[in-house]
């Protein structure tokens, strides 16, 4: 990564300017008192392809039981049909398959996710390993129904990666999915990576909130325990890339140590805006950057605006605190090169949990002119929107898919074999 010349004089947290980048990829700063958010409409056709690095479409397809082929209108209207309306996240969804399609996303990572919650009727957990273990795979179900149907590709290689770029799938509107897993919790032992793997899971985060048998996570203060040191190892030898979103601080400086691979931040927002555990220090995004990893910048509210309590402060936070993200990553890091969209928008809520100008996530295509108007080239707005997110995969990805391993242990593993019995 060039940092040759990168000084700031300024300071992104408040409104006065900076100098000492390469202005023709990180521009001078406008306080975001002169921007009115609303004067940036949603264009009548897109112009900007996206690529999202965090949708929860399994979440929403299987544990809340949505039909996403269905517009977003209608998956609120048969909602509130169904009495749902004042539940958490119902009655309001942003994404669905036929509304990415009109936002201009060709690609993204979709999540496995079932996290171990001892609290029975916890509406994101499950109660023991086994049903985690159940949840993941019933996710990979869900996915491979969607590429079954035509409605999606699992991106499992480059080429396939190349493949979904160059044909006309997306003009039909087939998704493009690179698959990760957001929290361990469905792992039984480390080396059932390699089952998902050889699945088609390419990256993996070890923990969601609280701490599970491999870390800690949000609101945790819990470091890495012994079970991870293997999974880190695993990880590494079949080439994925990690993701440190949501780790704890103790956590996440013991993942660098140990770890020698790939890393990204698929949905990670900067303590400035709203300074909880959940955001990353300045330092933190430094690290990543130094790695040569891509930060995705989230669309959830509570890491946009600070002291956002859900469901009892009111939505004051824009795109702008969106932009702000993406200008202060930018920052960081000398160039427009290491930040994208995670945008976190199925992640189990709703418009009510958005930034009051994002109604559903084809807003996202207000974002350009706001970038442009902030002083970004056009080539940096398509870095950001999409590119550099294909860069990075098309490096993490494998060449080819992998060839099957013979040892006796990891097949059984791959069948859902316990090989102690």
């Amino acid at each position: 990564m060039n940092r040759e010349g990168a000084v700031r004089t300024g300071c992104p947290a408040c409104g006065d300017g900076w100098t000492g980048y390469d202005r023709a990829r990180v521009p001078t700063r406008i306080p975001l008192s002169t921007i009115d958010t609303w004067i940036y409409p949603v264009p009548a056709e897109t112009i900007y392809p996206i690529f999202d690095a965090h949708l929860d479409l399994a979440l929403n397809g299987v544990d809340w039981n949505r039909d996403l082929t269905q517009s977003v209108d209608t998956l609120r209207a048969r909602e509130r049909e169904l009495g749902m309306a004042g539940q958490p996240g119902r009655c309001g969804a942003t994404v669905s398959l036929p509304e990415l399609k009109r936002a201009g996303i060709r690609t993204c990572v979709a999540t496995l996710l079932a996290r171990w919650e001892p609290e029975i009727n916890h509406p994101f957990g499950w109660s023991t390993p086994h049903a985690c273990y159940a949840m993941a795979h019933a996710h990979l179900a869900y996915y491979r129904g969607l590429e079954y149907s035509g409605h999606a590709t699992i991106i499992h290689t480059r080429q396939d990666l190349e493949s979904h770029l160059q044909s006309t799938d997306q003009e039909n509107g087939r998704l493009g999915m690179i698959l990760t897993m957001e929290g361990a919790d469905p792992l039984l032992e480390p080396e059932t990576v390699e089952e998902f793997y050889h699945q088609g899971l390419r990256a993996i985060g070890l923990a969601h909130y609280g701490t599970n048998r491999y870390a800690g996570g949000t609101n945790s203060f819990s470091g890495l325990s012994v079970d991870a040191i293997p999974l880190l190892a695993r990880i590494e030898e079949l080439g994925m890339t990690l993701d440190v979103t949501h780790l704890s601080d103790r956590a996440f400086w013991q993942v660098l140590d140990r770890f020698s691979g790939r890393i990204h931040a698929s949905h990670q927002n900067s303590r400035r805006l709203a300074s909880w555990q959940r955001q990353f220090s300045d330092e933190q995004y430094r690290a990543v950057l130094a790695r040569d990893g891509v930060i995705g910048i989230a669309l959830d509210i509570i890491m946009l605006q600070e002291g956002y309590a859900r469901r009892h402060s009111p939505q004051m936070a824009t795109l702008q605190a969106v932009v702000e993200n993406i200008d202060i990553v930018c920052q960081l890091a000398g160039d427009a090169r290491h930040v994208g969209i995670g945008s976190d928008l199925d992640g189990g809520y709703g418009n009510d949990q958005t930034p009051r100008d994002l109604e559903r996530i084809s807003d996202l295509q207000r974002l350009p002119a706001m970038l442009s108007a902030r002083g970004y080239s056009d080539e940096d707005i398509r870095r950001i929107m999409q590119d550099n997110w294909l860069h990075f995969f098309s490096q993490v990805l494998p060449a080819e898919k992998d060839k099957k391993n013979k040892d006796t242990k990891n097949e059984r593993l791959r069948e859902g074999l316990d090989s102690r019995t």
